[in-house]
């Protein structure tokens, strides 16, 4: 691991907080040991901690750092920029300074491919088995995600073997398309949000949500809002008719409209808080 390097946060890089953008669910390789959270960045491996306003981090120039946690988003405009509405502000400050980070677009797939029904340690075991199986060793006793092209060409038993279940042909397939669709990226990226949901439902295990998290936290299409058990629950018991049944489309569409156009900043910090808003009564 090489030398630490230290980034003064001001200006838009605040708020941020650490802890909380990478514990909130978002993202699933991150390992907090001690006082540093220990990852991968492409084929870096990363050791990073906050005090303060200050980042003390080893493994990537301070340019990649700055562009996954979205330093240069401001990100005090875009909770300004939400309703003066009592749960999404107590929300907001139980995780205040969380910030969506910019996954890599085929990590952030396979990674979503293999969350369906599973809780977030369920989730890490999966991608840490798929990781030692099909990763590359990048030292440190680390690994790469593996790539697309790697899992397309592997057997549906070794990927099982790793605990995702019925997912391995869902996975498999997906890796198999875009591995042999080079500008899939710059696609997804350049189209309309509803057109980009549309494009992504094609790949196998790609269902709404799951297009939604890609296009979030890939993408950074912050209109995209998925909904799960809890921001479903959160809806409808604050925001909707709890005694009534929403399809997906009618919540998300609704907390579009309630929140506006970064309604998936508003989503994240709902769940973040998703353990004390049940204890909050309904306005």
């Amino acid at each position: 691991m090489s030398r630490y390097c230290t980034l003064h946060l001001e200006g838009d890089a605040l708020p941020f907080d650490l802890d909380r953008t990478l514990s909130c669910g978002q993202v699933f390789r991150w390992e907090k040991k001690g006082h540093w959270w220990c990852g991968v960045l492409g084929q870096k491996p990363v050791l990073i901690r906050q005090e303060g306003d200050l980042l003390h981090f080893s493994g990537a120039p301070e340019e990649d750092i700055s562009r996954y946690f979205d330093l240069d988003l401001d990100l005090e405009e875009i909770l300004a920029g939400f309703p003066d509405d009592p749960i999404l502000l107590q929300a907001i400050d139980s995780a205040y300074g969380l910030r969506i980070v910019r996954q890599p677009a085929w990590e952030c797939t396979a990674s979503y491919i293999v969350a369906t029904f599973a809780n977030i340690p369920g989730i890490q075991t999966r991608l840490k088995l798929l990781c030692e199986r099909f990763g590359e060793r990048i030292g440190d006793g680390h690994t790469a995600f593996p790539s697309p092209e790697k899992l397309a060409a592997s057997p549906l038993c070794d990927i099982r073997s790793c605990r995702v279940g019925y997912r391995d042909k869902y996975l498999c397939g997906t890796a198999a398309i875009l591995s042999a669709d080079h500008g899939w990226e710059e696609r997804i990226a350049a189209l309309p949000y509803r057109d980009a949901r549309r494009e992504l439902l094609r790949l196998p295990g790609v269902g709404k949500k799951v297009a939604d998290c890609i296009l979030l936290f890939a993408f950074h299409r912050f209109e995209a809002v998925p909904v799960d058990v809890w921001i479903d629950r959160i809806m409808r018991t604050h925001y909707l008719e709890e005694d009534t049944r929403y399809s997906y489309d009618r919540i998300a569409d609704a907390a579009r409209q309630i929140f506006g156009p970064n309604a998936g900043y508003a989503q994240e910090y709902l769940f973040a808080a998703r353990e004390m808003i049940p204890d909050m009564r309904k306005k």
